[in-house]
């Protein structure tokens, strides 16, 4: 991606930033909290993957990018490789959590309190001070926006404006190898506002699809893409190596 393509994820990343100095905490895969939120958690920001299914996995600040702890926990045979079938169980895995009430259908009230668990995928309205705005890169997704039909690559354009929707990527887009703003309700396709465990596995069975981009059934942590807040950290990284004469 050339400098021009990266001005505006590099604006809705720096967004992301913004006043934050304190020490993160530590990582703590599964739901997170308002607590984890933007604001108030340094680089710790970078350092968040959302999985495909859309579970949140965070590190401190510094340490490797957890899209490498979310891989080695759903590789289950430890092969270094996911299988279509590990995919999916993985992807259940996280709907049997979501699902709280344990009647197979993830409903309304159960994806939102996923949502509020997980601010960086919504816009942030609680706690602003006076005159702060509701960041604009953090917004859920358009009617426009619910196919799954581009990969962590990065590059077509979103349903929405703000800076975050210049690159087409938005709220979850920014942490995870798919450009989903909303990861869960991206799987209710008859939008009715449940989602069953059929269209969870449908969708799990889609994102592995494209993910799969040399259709040989299985997936490497090598040749899965890296998310933009992994690519933009790494750049800074490598600019702060420069800046301090480091090779």
């Amino acid at each position: 991606m050339n400098n021009k393509a990266w001005a505006p994820a590099a604006a809705a990343i720096v967004l992301l930033l913004g006043g934050c100095a304190s020490e993160p905490s530590p990582p703590a895969p599964g739901l997170g909290g308002p607590q984890d939120g933007v604001g108030g958690r340094g680089g710790a920001e970078l350092n968040l993957f959302i999985s495909p299914a859309g579970k949140p996995y965070r590190g401190r600040a510094g340490e490797p990018y957890p899209s490498a702890a979310w891989f080695a926990q759903a590789d289950k045979d430890h092969d270094g490789r996911l299988s279509l079938e590990e995919f999916r169980a993985d992807s259940l895995a996280f709907f049997r959590e979501l699902d709280t009430d344990h009647n197979g259908v993830v409903d309304g009230f159960e994806v939102m309190a996923y949502e509020q668990s997980l601010p960086e995928i919504l816009p942030r309205v609680q706690g602003l001070r006076p005159g702060e705005g509701m960041n604009p890169n953090l917004g859920r997704a358009g009617p426009g926006q619910r196919d799954e039909n581009r990969g962590g690559g990065g590059g077509g354009g979103g349903g929405r404006g703000g800076a975050g929707a210049a690159n087409g990527r938005q709220g979850a887009g920014l942490f995870g190898f798919l450009d989903q703003p909303e990861p869960v309700t991206v799987a209710d396709t008859d939008f009715d506002s449940h989602i069953t465990l059929a269209e969870a596995q449908a969708a799990a069975d889609r994102r592995f699809a494209i993910l799969d981009t040399n259709r040989d059934g299985f997936l490497t942590l090598a040749e899965l893409p890296k998310t933009p807040v992994q690519a933009f950290a790494e750049r800074q990284a490598e600019q702060r190596k420069k800046r301090q004469g480091r090779p």
